[in-house]
């Protein structure tokens, strides 16, 4: 697979560094790739980046995956685009209206796209260590040294 990115001046820099390939614009970015994965921070930067005319540019035979953020994409703009077939594919577990409570969801009636409850993230390596990291917050708040505590304050006003 030839990887290639599209990001801020740094992270292209760290990716070309790593030995991928950073696309020549974010236009090229689009037009160019068979599989496009989304791996962005939702920050106000980075709200609506992708925009209806990036997926315009998206060739017919390809593949928009994002398991990041919904509003990362411009609302209605994936919808719409995958009716028209540019790209011809997605794969989501993230949804501008979360939880996804609502059957007529339009993503979930759609041949062409791939549908999860924001799972999509997940491998068993992953939840072990998720699961691993929890459990030693719990002994440790047991033994009474508590870590990773957001308002420490709150620990010494109950004392």
């Amino acid at each position: 697979m030839d990887v290639c990115v599209w990001a801020r001046d740094g992270s292209r820099e760290r990716a070309r560094r790593d030995g991928h390939r950073p696309a020549p614009s974010k236009q090229a970015f689009f037009a160019e790739s068979d599989v496009l994965s989304l791996h962005l921070r939702l920050v106000e930067a980075t709200r609506g980046i992708v925009a209806a005319g990036d997926l315009a540019r998206m060739k017919p035979t390809a593949l928009l995956v994002n398991t990041s953020r919904a509003a990362l994409i411009e609302p209605g703009a994936l919808v719409a685009a995958l009716q028209t077939g540019r790209p011809g594919m997605a794969a989501v577990d993230v949804y501008e209206h979360e939880p996804v409570l609502d059957t007529r969801e339009p993503l979930l009636a759609m041949d062409n796209v791939v549908c999860t409850p924001h799972i999509g993230y997940v491998t068993r390596d992953e939840y072990e260590l998720q699961f691993a990291d929890v459990f030693e917050q719990i002994v440790a708040y047991a033994a009474g040294r508590p870590t990773n505590v957001v308002n420490p304050g709150v620990l010494q006003r109950a004392r």
